[in-house]
């Protein structure tokens, strides 16, 4: 069984690494012990599927997975307003409580924040 606490770490290696070197930031996230939620921007050549692939590529590694274990692809959601933001972050906050795996959202702890992202 694949490590949380295993994925954190490289997740938060891969953004810390992105942001020093390549200008990607990543905010919030939350990881789940089938997907995660994160937010995430980069400058104008930032691509968001290559960038995926290589998270994706990082956490295999980190947990020492081989063969096909993501889903393809990813779901993505453009935030244009600050409301949004809100409203998107408390959805994402809350998923472990609405999957029975914390009482409230701040017990959860998968989830962090690596930079600050310019919420417009």
């Amino acid at each position: 069984m694949p490590s949380l606490e295993q994925a954190q770490v490289a997740l938060e290696r891969y953004a810390q690494r992105g942001l020093s070197e390549f200008n990607v930031s990543v905010g919030r996230y939350v990881l789940m012990p089938d997907h995660i939620h994160l937010f995430v921007g980069g400058g104008p050549d930032f691509l968001l599927s290559r960038w995926i692939a290589g998270l994706k590529r990082a956490i295999s590694l980190a947990l020492e997975i081989r063969g096909e274990f993501w889903q393809p692809g990813f779901f993505d959601h453009v935030i244009r307003s600050e409301e949004s933001y809100r409203g998107k972050w408390q959805y994402v906050c809350d998923n472990p409580v609405r999957a029975g795996l914390a009482a409230e959202s701040s017990q959860w702890p998968f989830q962090g924040q690596v930079a600050t992202l310019d919420r417009l």
